[in-house]
């Protein structure tokens, strides 16, 4: 039958901000960002008795199941889950109230099978927030099985993505340990390093950075003759190509320097883990002013100041923490004075050429962990899919 011959769909709203005699109370008030898990047992605002009797929004019994019905997040995932208390939700939820035949944990699995589908006909694309299309829900054909049957489905399958949730947090433990092993191989690699001498970096080595030219004015950007690095691309990992060019204009005006390969890039800020991330120039490139470029130069080979750089990511991105400010950035000046181990060059490359091969290892152990997790990741909707016969519509 039809999901809404079986279950009741409530609204809700939210209570005026400005009063406070309908916050602060004792009943959890859901809104989208709260529907992360199957059990909802908390949620982060609280309304009072006084928010429920005079605002739009209302009380629900323990088993309703909420599904999110207005967020970004309905581009990828469909969030649903059941309360375990009396509580109150606002107007971008859901509310399904399932009758007395129908077990509120079954009807959550069937919604949580059908995410594909509704993903894919059943929502509403906008420019940042989607929507479910309205009666969509309502309209999906749920198996008319006793009420003993639903019951029993719901607990198996939730013994089964139980396990499958304890396979991925033993999954996600791996690629953890994968991680930082990595870092501990290069921690301890230059860690035995201890007692060969180290020269500053500005000392010894020209370095400069970029600039971004002007957006506006196309005479720059077309045409797109000369690779163009932004911080983004700064990864760890050798940069071959990159996503912008800039004109020889640009590089001639701009106050822009044409670098060589094998120059070693440093990112002083971006989003993210992206602040003290290095990587090698393969080509010749420009950069722009948020990246530090060390130029090839006699005192260390590329390779070998990009490994301990690695090694030293933690320690980069804390010399720039607590600085002030609304992003914590390093600088030149802070990335010049940085005392650089410098052992003879020839030991410099028999040291990289060591260094590839673990790294490689740790790297095939990392890639063997996260396909894993990957796999495992992708057991829940099998397990779903398995139970309500919607292999066709799972992702």
């Amino acid at each position: 039958m039809k999901l809404v011959d079986c279950c009741n769909f409530l609204s809700g709203g939210t209570p005026e901000k400005g009063k406070a005699a309908y916050w602060k109370g004792e009943i959890p008030w859901f809104s989208p960002k709260d529907i992360k898990s199957f059990d909802l047992v908390c949620a982060q605002d609280f309304i009072s008795e006084t928010a429920i009797r005079e605002s739009a929004t209302r009380l629900i019994e323990p088993g309703t199941i909420l599904v999110v019905g207005r967020s970004g997040v309905l581009a990828h995932t469909l969030p649903v889950g059941i309360v375990r208390q009396m509580s109150a939700f606002n107007q971008d939820i859901k509310a399904i109230v399932p009758g007395a035949d129908y077990d509120p944990e079954f009807i959550a699995l069937f919604l949580r099978a059908h995410q594909a589908l509704v993903l894919k006909d059943g929502v509403k694309r906008g420019p940042t927030v989607h929507s479910l299309i309205a009666n969509f829900l309502e309209e999906l054909e749920i198996p008319n099985l006793l009420l003993q049957e639903q019951r029993q489905i719901a607990a198996r399958l939730k013994g089964q993505l139980a396990e499958a949730e304890t396979a991925r947090q033993a999954g996600q433990v791996q690629v953890r340990d994968a991680e930082l092993l990595r870092q501990r191989l290069l921690r301890q690699t230059f860690a035995a390093l201890h007692d060969v001498p180290c020269k500053v970096l500005g000392e010894w080595a020209r370095t400069t950075s970029g600039t971004t030219p002007p957006r506006g004015d196309k005479r720059y950007w077309s045409p797109a003759e000369i690779p163009w690095v932004k911080t983004g691309e700064v990864a760890f990992a050798p940069i071959a190509r990159t996503e912008e060019a800039i004109s020889r204009q640009a590089l001639a005006e701009c106050s822009l320097t044409l670098l060589p390969p094998r120059t070693v890039l440093i990112a002083m800020y971006g989003q993210g883990k992206t602040r003290g991330q290095s990587a090698i120039l393969e080509i010749e490139a420009a950069t722009n002013q948020a990246c530090f470029a060390v130029l090839p130069n006699e005192a260390w080979d590329a390779g070998f100041l990009h490994y301990w750089l690695m090694a030293s990511y933690d320690d980069l991105r804390g010399l720039s923490d607590g600085r002030g400010g609304n992003q914590a950035n390093l600088n030149g000046g802070l990335l010049s004075a940085l005392e650089v181990p410098a052992p003879d060059v020839g030991e410099q490359r028999r040291i990289v050429t060591r260094l590839k091969s673990q790294l490689a290892e740790t790297d095939a152990i990392a890639e063997a962990a996260a396909a894993q997790l990957a796999e495992i990741e992708r057991l829940p909707q099998r397990l779903l899919a398995q139970a309500f016969n919607t292999e066709g519509t799972t992702a």
